[in-house]
């Protein structure tokens, strides 16, 4: 009786460790976009009630 092999094979460290950097990657531009994200939300809020860089004096 012959056995296939399903061709699936344990990944490589070398595999294991680009995959771990690639997710490193990804989460660092993904709190970069969380940070970035958060300033533009306080500026909003901050030009809204007339306290961002540009005074709001009409208000």
């Amino acid at each position: 009786m012959d056995v296939s092999s399903s061709g699936a094979t344990a990944p490589s460290s070398t595999h294991i460790e680009v995959m771990k950097k690639a997710m490193d990657t990804q989460e660092q531009q993904v709190l970069k976009l969380l940070e970035s994200s958060n300033e533009q939300s306080q500026k909003a809020a901050a030009q809204k009630n007339g306290l961002g860089i540009n005074l709001n004096i009409t208000a």
